[in-house]
């Protein structure tokens, strides 16, 4: 997926409180979670206008994971991760 990457791909991450806790209950680490976007397979829009889902991999498992690009910071905040 590294040539179909949009603009905003490469800014800064936010992780949302709510992705700490859902991490937390997941059992993947920051780290995990940068590695899963880092390697990312597929992009698509999500339900939601304006938010976009990351199809990735990780520990034998798919895994999705949510960004909302924030233009007007030019980051990149991280909604949720969850497997699929």
């Amino acid at each position: 997926m590294t040539s179909d990457r949009p603009a905003w791909w490469d800014w800064p991450l936010k992780i949302t409180d709510h992705c700490y806790r859902r991490m937390t209950l997941r059992n993947i680490s920051e780290t995990d979670l940068r590695a899963m976007l880092e390697d990312a397979s597929g992009l698509r829009p999500d339900e939601l206008q304006g938010r976009w889902v990351a199809e990735c991999y990780h520990q034998g498992s798919d895994w999705e994971v949510v960004l909302e690009p924030e233009l007007e910071l030019e980051s990149l905040a991280v909604v949720t991760a969850f497997k699929v």
